[in-house]
């Protein structure tokens, strides 16, 4: 018997939960929109597994992700796959889009530190990642990386992508406060419009 899971207003959960396996990175990803935060992380790159633990926190979606990529010829290939992946999670979960805000920002304060994301989930792929940051690592994170994150996620779940270091000192910081203003964006796009219902969020009849 298949049990259908809703969420606290009655709503069935928008869930997505698949493999992505090149001959560079094998991934398995679950998603659930509605969640609690809840997270189980496991890239092999410590910092970027606190990122997306935040991502998922302050999203307050359940996120189980675990990456088994070529880290001993580069991060590149697990960073990128890992953003491809999460991006088609929610582009899958969300289906058709109908229903929903479909784009959302936030600005984001972390301590000495303020940035700002913005997203809509179009249906047109496009990024623009200024992080501001000026050393090569942070924690065990090549930080160059973060852009190819952000561009790999625009490219999985065909959304225009924006985030910006507004300034700050810390790179630690700068870094995180991206990450966090970036999953509020998206909590605010993936939300349900209570006034429009189940129209679609579009003149162009697809997104």
């Amino acid at each position: 018997m298949t049990v259908t899971r809703k969420s606290r207003e009655g709503h069935v959960l928008r869930t997505a939960a698949f493999e992505r396996n090149t001959t560079e990175t094998r991934i398995a990803l679950k998603l659930v929109i509605e969640g609690e935060g809840r997270y189980k992380i496991a890239t092999g790159i410590r910092f970027f597994d606190h990122m997306l633990e935040l991502f998922a926190r302050h999203g307050a979606f359940n996120l189980e992700l675990a990456c088994d990529g070529d880290l001993d010829v580069d991060q590149h290939h697990t960073v990128e796959d890992v953003g491809i992946a999460l991006g088609q999670a929610f582009d899958r979960a969300l289906g058709d889009k109908r229903g929903i805000l479909r784009a959302g920002y936030f600005v984001m304060p972390m301590d000495e530190t303020l940035a700002i994301a913005a997203v809509d989930l179009s249906g047109r792929a496009a990024f623009a990642v200024d992080a501001k940051v000026r050393t090569r690592l942070v924690g065990d994170l090549q930080t160059e990386l973060v852009t190819d994150f952000f561009e790999g996620f625009a490219r999985g779940a065909r959304a225009n992508v924006h985030v910006k270091t507004m300034y700050g000192r810390s790179n630690h910081h700068k870094i995180e406060a991206i990450f966090k203003a970036f999953a509020r964006a998206m909590r605010v796009a993936c939300s349900r419009d209570k006034q429009l219902g189940q129209m679609l969020p579009s003149t162009k009849g697809l997104l």
